[in-house]
């Protein structure tokens, strides 16, 4: 699986996943079964109710309508995902991790023709082989990528130290948090703390009380130890 970098408002490089060929080729492959299934129960409804020669507008209206717009669809109102990028849990994302807008989903939705429809999905393939970074030449010009959120360790293995059984927790509001965007704050404030880059602890800290509407005693440093520590113990049975 590859890897790229995104930067962080502390200038941070965090490490994020890129979708594999295989599952993005397994998520396309499902969303194909869909829109066949879908077909073969659209052409049986529309021979259930006679539609003359004259009416076969309706055939491409009610068939080619949906599987035309089916991806650009999905995309945009299910967070930059179809069904099949659901069920491999991978998703359109801006290079930057953030959120797609419209403009990029219809961006890469415009590009399908040439990466997928003419080429059979060769141009793409090829394009993510080479470019490294999830991207085909949609991904390309709408500045995106489709990244892998599967979890492939537990939580608490894989990023928080461990607590005692007698731990008490500080702050019940890390709950306010969810796993991406701790792994997040996890990932700047080990490098944080491995380049003894104070000032990104301080920002991160300022950062991460305020969202979680806390005033914090401890010094920066301490503070994240603890916001990390109890979002283990509130996470670690769920």
């Amino acid at each position: 699986m590859d890897n790229f970098q995104i930067e962080t408002a502390q200038n941070v490089s965090i490490q994020q996943n890129a979708a594999s060929i295989g599952d993005r080729i397994l998520a396309f492959l499902v969303d194909l079964l869909i829109l066949v299934i879908y077909s073969i129960i659209a052409i049986v409804l529309i021979e259930s109710i006679s539609v003359t020669s004259g009416q076969q507008w309706v055939y491409q209206l009610v068939l080619g309508l949906p599987a035309f717009l089916y991806h650009l669809l999905w995309e945009t109102f299910w967070d930059g995902q179809s069904p099949g990028k659901a069920l491999l849990k991978i998703r359109v994302v801006r290079l930057d991790g953030s959120r797609a807008a419209l403009s990029n989903y219809l961006v890469r939705w415009l590009l399908r023709v040439i990466d997928i429809t003419l080429a059979s999905g060769g141009v793409a393939v090829v394009t993510i082989l080479f470019r490294g970074s999830g991207q085909r030449l949609g991904d390309i010009a709408a500045t995106t990528t489709v990244i892998d959120e599967k979890q492939r360790v537990r939580l608490q293995q894989a990023l928080f130290a461990k607590i005692p059984q007698d731990y008490v927790p500080t702050y019940s509001q890390v709950t306010v948090f969810d796993d991406a965007e701790m792994r997040k704050i996890k990932n700047i404030f080990t490098d944080a703390r491995r380049n003894r880059e104070h000032h990104i602890i301080v920002q991160l800290s300022d950062k991460v009380s305020g969202l979680m509407d806390v005033t914090p005693e401890e010094k920066p440093l301490h503070f994240l130890a603890t916001v990390l520590k109890d979002y283990t113990y509130y996470t670690q049975d769920s």
